[in-house]
């Protein structure tokens, strides 16, 4: 009976930690969009850059045959302007990313700076054309553009006129070298940033983009071309997209690395912490049974609560505090709770070696682990491997039929 008992009140600690965790899930998620939306408004959103694109205009003439009534053919001679893509002959872009995370509620955002340098080489043997007409569409609508300049050759371009999002510029190119367009802007933007070489299979000459970041996790999206030479720096990485002709539909993409959001942590962590109760009640059984101490279920209940206040702390202090100081806090209180009260109930050396210790191990690693992002599975595993390796060396010799008799010098 006194097992039922314990084990009802696993049961009933556990759906707690449920209903908290799902408190603490529902909070964060519920926020998102709306906290996304004011961190948009407030930053910008994701930027994807367009290459520009160059055309020429050409007169064409469209003639057309007509029958009348009479069955006497008539020719219409008609005039239309026809816009014809032009290749760059060169394109070199330097990226600068400065990353700088926002926090909203109980979530982080990877909001970044931008800068962006894009010179594009339009060449008349290319061109096939003395004269073009260069088109620059902004990356994101809404944004803020700082510092925006526009170079034809070596001439500032004073006046821009921007209509849907775009520029456009007419361009002369009047030697054989041609004439180089030159666009700079500063923006900001979140989550991802990408160069986008157009709609569909787009064929690319002499390509250069050369990307600066001031943190090191990269990470590049899917359907994104990896870069075909990475250089460490001090602060980040020295990215590089070299192509002579490049023949492809992907684009360039950066995804900013993201910090650990408290609300999401706390929840998996909450929602696992039924496995760490399971593992503390059972050594504090075994080591009960050992030292012939014995505990009323009543016992368990207090020691249950207290695990629980540690997660109760955790999901409200995250809010106020780092998740590390609300961690260490919860920490505290959890192992006072629990020391004091078995210090009285079974002496200062049981609380602090056997109890203290399993509860620094069960409850505050155990909740550490989950810092470690793909190794907390195998850190749980290993700790429940270990588990099981110490109890049955403590518990080889002992008489496990006088246990589940009753006796009373046995019992836990």
């Amino acid at each position: 009976m006194r097992l039922m008992a314990i084990i009802m009140i696993f049961v009933a600690t556990s759906v707690a930690w449920v209903i908290l965790a799902s408190s603490v899930m529902w909070r964060s998620e519920n926020l998102d969009n709306s906290l996304r939306q004011r961190v948009e408004r407030l930053w910008g959103t994701a930027q994807r850059q367009v290459a520009p694109r160059a055309y020429a205009s050409e007169l064409q003439q469209t003639k057309t045959t007509r029958v009348d009534d009479k069955g006497k053919p008539s020719t219409t001679l008609q005039e239309h302007v026809v816009q014809r893509s032009v290749p760059f002959s060169d394109s070199d872009v330097a990226v600068a990313l400065n990353l700088d995370y926002r926090r909203k509620g109980l979530l982080w955002y990877s909001t970044y700076r931008v800068q962006f340098d894009g010179t594009y080489q339009l060449q008349p043997e290319v061109c096939g054309t003395n004269a073009v007409m260069f088109v620059f569409t902004f990356p994101a609508d809404g944004a803020v553009y700082d510092a925006f300049a526009l170079y034809v050759g070596t001439t500032l371009v004073e006046n821009v006129t921007i209509a849907h999002g775009a520029i456009a510029c007419p361009v002369a190119l009047n030697t054989p070298a041609g004439t180089a367009v030159r666009v700079k802007y500063a923006s900001q933007g979140m989550a991802e940033w990408w160069y986008d070489f157009g709609e569909g299979v787009k064929q690319v000459r002499d390509f250069k983009l050369t990307m600066q970041t001031d943190f090191a996790a990269v990470d590049f999206p899917e359907n994104s071309i990896a870069p075909t030479s990475k250089t460490p720096t001090a602060a980040g990485w020295l990215l590089t997209w070299q192509y002579q002709n490049l023949l492809t539909g992907v684009r360039i993409g950066m995804r900013l690395p993201e910090r650990l959001n408290p609300g999401p942590w706390v929840g998996r962590v909450t929602l696992a912490a039924p496995v760490a109760l399971f593992f503390f009640l059972f050594l504090t059984l075994i080591f009960t049974t050992l030292r012939k101490i014995r505990l009323h279920p009543m016992h368990y209940l207090f020691l249950s609560a207290s695990f629980f206040v540690f997660h109760l702390l955790l999901a409200y202090l995250v809010d106020h505090v780092s998740v590390h100081t609300a961690m260490a806090i919860s920490s505290v209180v959890s192992l006072f709770l629990v020391i004091s009260y078995m210090r009285i109930v079974a002496g200062a050396r049981f609380a602090l070696l056997e109890i203290g210790l399993a509860q620094v191990v069960y409850l505050v690693l155990f909740s550490y682990s989950f810092f470690l992002r793909g190794y907390t599975g195998l850190v749980i595993t290993v700790m429940a491997v270990a588990t099981l390796a110490l109890v049955m060396q403590l518990t080889a010799r002992l008489d496990w039929y006088a246990v589940f008799r009753g006796n009373p010098d046995r019992q836990s």
